[in-house]
């Protein structure tokens, strides 16, 4: 065998070798995504009565698309707040009521998707109907955007009220027409909900929830979704009718990201 032959066939065996214990080695993966801390549960498994309408897993919402970390239209909370969500649900349905849910918990990840959306001034897709009156460049200013939500903290919901039995709400085709968030009901978006005076995540005043503007049975309805909740340890934002938050938190100062996904509080 040639000098040459003896390198070549040795560097073939070395090749070989190194290709071997590639094989051999564990492949690299991608860090595991976060789960939830056994606290958190899907409301379903507590009360599957309640109505879900998860609107950031599709694209009917202030931004026109799906936002990030939404896997999946569940409602995650913590298991008091959604316990509390459980005995709320049992007095209304004795009145011919149902809660909805649009939201529950919100991952980082979501909260920032809305901080580039909004700081994106070209992106005005959705305006007709969630922020017709507002300027995009005082989202920030006038707090309808911020850089962290107690959503993420896992107590916090937005959630309406249904009038039993209760009617299929169609769903949003992207690129319709677009009708203001505070304009009548009949010519809103449609929503099997009761009036409000507004629809879900109107950027208006008139979205908080004692504006003087809000009369009648709307204003009824308002009162009565903050008296059943708030008897049960839930919080109103002031500035959004929707919007309560279940005290004590478990996690005050906790802003996760674990998605939102059935995964996440798996054998919860």
């Amino acid at each position: 065998m040639t000098g040459i032959a003896r390198v070549l066939r040795a560097l073939t065996a070395a090749g070989s070798a190194l290709l071997a214990l590639a094989a051999a080695a564990p492949a690299a993966s991608a860090s595991p995504e976060p789960k939830a801390p056994r606290e958190f549960v899907d409301l379903r498994s507590v009360d599957p009565t309640i109505i879900t309408e998860m609107r950031y897993t599709t694209a009917h919402n202030f931004m026109g698309e799906p936002v990030d970390g939404y896997r999946r239209p569940v409602c995650i909370l913590t298991r008091p707040a959604a316990r509390a969500l459980r005995t709320a649900q049992r007095s209304l349905l004795r009145k011919g009521y149902s809660l909805k849910v649009y939201d529950c918990y919100r991952p980082q990840r979501a909260v920032d998707h809305f901080v580039r959306w909004a700081k994106d001034l070209g992106d005005q897709e959705m305006k007709g109907e969630f922020y017709p009156l507002v300027d995009k460049t005082r989202l920030f200013e006038d707090g309808y955007i911020a850089e962290k939500s107690g959503h993420s903290r896992g107590s916090t919901v937005d959630l309406t009220l249904v009038k039993l039995p209760a009617l299929p709400t169609r769903p949003y085709e992207p690129g319709e027409d677009l009708a203001p968030c505070y304009g009548p009901k009949a010519e809103r978006f449609p929503d099997n909900s009761v009036d409000m005076g507004t629809g879900y995540d109107c950027f208006d005043t008139l979205s908080h929830t004692d504006d003087p503007r809000i009369q009648g049975v709307q204003r009824t309805n308002r009162q009565f979704l903050r008296s059943t909740l708030t008897g049960l340890g839930f919080v109103n934002l002031a500035e959004e009718w929707w919007h309560f938050t279940y005290k004590p938190e478990l996690f005050p100062d906790t802003y996760f990201d674990f998605p939102v996904a059935r995964r996440s509080v798996a054998g919860h």
